[in-house]
């Protein structure tokens, strides 16, 4: 929203000067953007009077003029037409930047003659669009004189963001309220006089809208205006509208933009002689259509209002008026309509059409539903002012909205909610001056103005006492004390995800952060997509087209991230994320996972390649993140039943009795080849939330250190198995075994061929022995070795290889 200083003064009888009242718009919730001050921009333009003017010597259409400026007698080549002795015009010395031209001019030789300067048009000093020749001063404009004072150019321009809640601040008048609530001086907004209609209005308008759709054009008014002469509008009002950012385009078009802008009431004028019966406001037919006066045409549905006449639609409700019903410079007869629409179905519509209109920013945000008449009588005052012509009486529709709100407000309220020592009168006095009835009863009864829907209770009252006085003034008070409650820093959950990032980041892998939404082009390669629709994960309005289910699993996430980087020429990563996936859409639905994802491409090394990853890579990542996070891992077991994401002979499951702790392996090569990914990919799933919980009591005490002084001992053993004996199931006999002295076991070979009966293979393990107490003897290390093989044979059916 743009005003100038002048406009402003137009409400506000004041002698503040312009850093005091943008203060005093800042103090008062009033968001200044921006000061603008043409004086300043044309600083350097001065006028100069053209004493000698001759044909160039070297070029027809170039003249040389001699030009008595401030800085003395100048010669200035010019090219412009009406370049002349005795004319006044706008000087530009060197070194003078040119707005119109983005140019800063200099000493010059055009055609072999010196210039010193420029003579500027209109369009050079963005004063309007005539470039056909330079600016002509009026005759009684002094050599010397600052351009802008000369052509009234001095007058700043103000520009702030009105908030969604102070639709009213969409007028000049709004801020003068406001700034005369702030004591900066006296509001002098000058109330519409009506205007007495010369005859009945022979247009006819109507509302065509069932119960269910009357909200949307609650009031329709307006008047016919006979033998009115358009044409340019006064200056006067050019220049504020160009102030503003607004091109003058004629008188009656620019009386709208100016009650518009001037009271936040936008109103539409219709050439009279274009319409066809009576104006009807109604909701649209699917398939109508209409050109809009910004030259597009656009399809109208049923859930939008339009004005139409028995030609069709004539434009959108509160949006846009149509091309065909516009007014020319021919036009004679007019009528002025002036209307309430509903701020909801207008913010629809202008979504719908994507228009973006002064009228719709106004009516979606709310316009004051009182000043329909009194607008109406205004735009008509200035019209007749500026067009003549013979007004009708006043057509009015429907009922004008009369909004009564009362709130019932305690005066203590100020001090109680804001803590600041706001006398009654005071109150009172800031009430008052914002347009509100204050009925000093107990409570008091405050009635609210209809310019303003944002007030619904008493603590709003409370808000517009606050601002008005200041929010500077609000007292600050330290906060007291509490006593110190000693309590868990973190929560179990919070603690787990803490530690198993930590995990896998020491293993090398690099954290990444993404969306909690997954492509749908990829949702039935990981999760059952009916399930998900079902479970109400797919989104009905997702923030991008591929970020359209919540994600079931981060895999996807990551493997598209691998892509990504593989496809510039990054395919040695490996990227964890410790996250939520989502099984349905209530709170207990929402599961914490630790997933990473390797690419099995090796980075080169100077020592040598590093070997590449595979299962037992990403198990050992699950391991750890799993163990991190207070997994008793001794106890897990493996199974081969991973989700069909994965390689079916390359993956696993780490469970813990009936719970799944985690799944691993290479991801299935269908699935890369649908998301479009080179492979392999190996990749691991942690949840966090199946780890039962410790029952041991946290404590910061660690535990005693237990380290033997004796060194340990290894000893290696080859089983010959059954071909569909599981690796882990020998494993976990052999720890089984003598469970206070093998601190580690780990499987080194896996052999089937030559010396190994077909359907057997040899398992290979090395045992970690630790003595504790003494040195063990050989007898003692044998009758160990002993208990494994027993222990072995019992869980397996294996025995020693030979």
């Amino acid at each position: 929203m743009k005003f100038t200083l002048s406009w402003l003064k137009q409400h506000l009888e004041t002698d503040a000067n312009l850093d005091t009242i943008v203060d005093a718009m800042v103090a008062v919730g009033l968001e200044v953007e921006s000061v603008e001050n043409p004086a300043e921009r044309l600083a350097a333009f001065t006028i100069g009077e053209v004493l000698h003017a001759e044909k160039h010597p070297d070029a027809d259409k170039l003249k040389v003029c001699r030009v008595a400026t401030k800085d003395g007698e100048m010669q200035i080549v010019c090219g412009a037409p009406n370049a002349r002795a005795g004319i006044k015009v706008a000087y530009a010395p060197v070194g003078a930047y040119v707005p119109g031209m983005d140019v800063t001019l200099s000493k010059a030789k055009i055609r072999g003659v010196e210039s010193h300067g420029m003579m500027c048009s209109v369009s050079e000093l963005e004063m309007g669009d005539d470039h056909d020749g330079i600016i002509e001063a009026p005759e009684n404009a002094s050599v010397g004189d600052p351009v802008a004072e000369v052509y009234g150019l001095n007058d700043p321009v103000i520009d702030f963001e009105v908030t969604p809640n102070r639709p009213d601040t969409n007028g000049v008048n709004g801020v003068a309220r406001d700034l005369a609530a702030a004591g900066l001086g006296t509001l002098i907004t000058p109330t519409p006089e009506p205007v007495s209609g010369e005859y009945p209005c022979p247009q006819k308008v109507e509302l065509h809208f069932d119960s269910a759709t009357s909200d949307a054009c609650s009031a329709f008014s307006g008047r016919l205006i006979k033998g009115v002469k358009n044409g340019p509008s006064p200056k006067w009002l050019q220049d504020q509208l160009r102030a503003i950012g607004l091109r003058p385009i004629n008188a009656l078009v620019d009386v709208t933009n100016f009650v518009s802008y001037d009271r936040a009431r936008p109103l539409h004028v219709y050439d009279a002689d274009k319409l066809k019966g009576a104006i009807v406001a109604r909701m649209g037919k699917d398939g109508e259509k209409f050109l809009a006066l910004d030259g597009k045409e656009y399809t109208i549905d049923e859930t939008m209002c339009v004005i139409a006449d028995e030609n069709g639609v004539l434009g959108l409700g509160g949006i846009m008026g149509g091309e065909e019903t516009g007014c020319t410079e021919e036009t004679v007869n007019v009528f002025v309509e002036c209307a309430y629409f509903d701020p909801l179905r207008t913010a629809k519509t202008g979504r719908k059409t994507g228009i973006a209109s002064d009228a719709r920013y106004r009516f979606e945000r709310g316009v004051d539903p009182a000043f329909v008449v009194p607008g109406l009588e205004m735009a008509t005052k200035l019209i007749l002012d500026m067009c003549g012509g013979s007004p009708s009486e006043i057509e009015l529709a429907g009922t004008v909205p009369t909004p009564e709100r009362n709130v019932l407000f305690p005066p203590s309220e100020v001090k109680r909610l804001t803590g600041m020592d706001v006398p009654p009168e005071g109150a009172e006095k800031i009430l008052n001056a914002l347009g509100f009835g204050v009925a000093k009863s107990d409570p008091w009864q405050v009635d609210v103005p209809t310019w303003r829907p944002d007030i619904e209770g008493k603590a709003d009252i409370v808000e517009e006492i606050a601002r008005v006085v200041g929010f500077a003034h609000l007292p600050t008070e330290t906060l007291p004390l509490l006593k110190p409650v000693e309590t868990p820093k973190l929560t179990i959950g919070q603690n787990r995800r803490r530690l198993a990032r930590r995990a896998l980041a020491m293993r090398g892998m690099l954290e990444v952060v993404t969306w909690s939404f997954m492509d749908e082009r990829y949702v039935g390669l990981f999760a059952d997509e009916k399930e998900l629709r079902k479970k109400g994960l797919v989104l009905a309005n997702p923030i991008a087209s591929d970020l359209s289910v919540m994600r079931p699993t981060i895999l996807p996430n990551l493997i598209s991230a691998l892509g990504r980087n593989a496809d510039r020429g990054r395919d040695d990563l490996a990227l964890f994320e410790v996250a939520p996936v989502y099984h349905g859409d209530q709170p207990e639905d929402q599961v914490s996972v630790a997933t990473g994802a390797r690419h099995s491409s090796p980075a080169r090394h100077w020592q040598g390649e590093n070997p590449p990853s595979d299962v037992f890579v990403v198990k050992a990542d699950a391991m750890a993140a799993a163990e991190a996070a207070g997994a008793p891992v001794a106890s897990l077991q493996t199974t081969t039943d991973a989700p069909t994401y994965f390689h079916p002979g390359r993956s696993g499951v780490l469970r813990l009795g009936p719970k799944v702790i985690a799944h691993f392996g290479e991801i299935h090569p269908g699935v890369l080849k649908a998301m479009d990914v080179e492979g392999p990919v190996h990749g691991f799933e942690v949840f966090l939330d199946a780890i039962p919980a410790s029952k041991k009591k946290p404590t910061k005490t660690r535990p005693a250190l237990d380290a033997s002084e004796l060194l340990p001992l290894t000893r290696d053993f080859a089983f010959v198995v059954d071909d569909d004996i599981v690796a882990e199931t020998l494993l976990k006999a052999v720890r089984g075994a003598e469970k206070k002295l093998i601190t580690s076991v780990s499987l080194f070979d896996v052999y089937q061929g030559k010396g190994v009966a077909e359907g057997k293979k040899s398992l290979a393990v090395e045992v970690t022995i630790q003595p504790r107490e003494k040195t063990l003897t050989d007898d003692e290390i044998d009758a160990i070795s002993a208990k494994i093989v027993a222990q072995v044979e019992k869980a397996t059916g294996g025995s020693l290889r030979g």
